[in-house]
């Protein structure tokens, strides 16, 4: 093999750069992955099997705005897993403290029971969580303004124009795709208040493709 033989005025640049690098030079550090969640890896959804918790939280009753905070500290006292706490987090950072009572798995998408103990009303919750750690609320804008004119839903509205969606939704039913995808369908009761009876219900498709990626969501019917 040949040796690659440098001039001596080019060596001698050469060892005048190295020595004049300072020890320290970010540009010559490892890249440091980013921070995640304790409990989680690479940034991945905590909403998981590994994320139910139920413990005690009357002592944060009351305490609004700060009850998320100190939702986190009672799980951390009662050792919950970092998941738990890092679901629960996420949750209140989107200005819903609660935290993960029950999951179960349906075909390959995750179900999440979200108990909302600080709430008046509606206490529980389902999030759909899909292969990619996207979270869909069932209860979230089931029925946004710009589907009222829709021929689906206005026949019913016109003659209940009183009624609105009230939470929670119910799960009833399920149907397979092609291509390998999944439908899964959530119910909802139209009331006029609270208490009163139900006037009608409104049935809302969540569809997610053969590697349960969400999809997108349709409005079945509402009768």
């Amino acid at each position: 093999m040949t040796a690659i033989r440098l001039p001596l005025t080019a060596l001698a640049l050469v060892l005048a750069m190295a020595a004049c690098q300072p020890a320290g030079d970010p540009s010559t550090a490892p890249v440091q992955a980013a921070a995640t969640v304790p409990g989680t890896a690479g940034g991945a959804s905590p909403f998981s099997e590994a994320a139910i918790w139920d413990g005690e939280v009357d002592a944060c009753r009351g305490q609004a705005p700060v009850a998320d905070d100190c939702l986190s500290k009672a799980m951390q006292a009662a050792k919950a897993s970092p998941q738990a706490i890092a679901a629960a987090h996420q949750l209140g950072a989107q200005g819903n403290p609660g935290y993960v009572s029950a999951w179960r798995d349906q075909d390959g998408v995750g179900i999440a029971t979200i108990e909302y103990p600080f709430r008046a009303n509606t206490n529980e919750g389902t999030l759909l969580v899909d292969s990619a750690g996207h979270t869909v609320d069932v209860d979230a804008d089931v029925l946004p303004e710009m589907s009222r004119a829709d021929a689906t839903v206005k026949p019913f509205l016109d003659a209940h124009p009183d009624a609105s969606p009230f939470a929670p939704a119910e799960a009833s039913g399920s149907e397979a795709l092609p291509n390998g995808g999944l439908r899964l369908i959530y119910s909802t009761p139209l009331r006029t208040c609270h208490a009163c009876a139900d006037e009608g219900m409104l049935r809302v498709a969540y569809e997610f493709d053969a590697q349960r990626r969400f999809t997108g969501k349709q409005i079945l019917d509402l009768r």
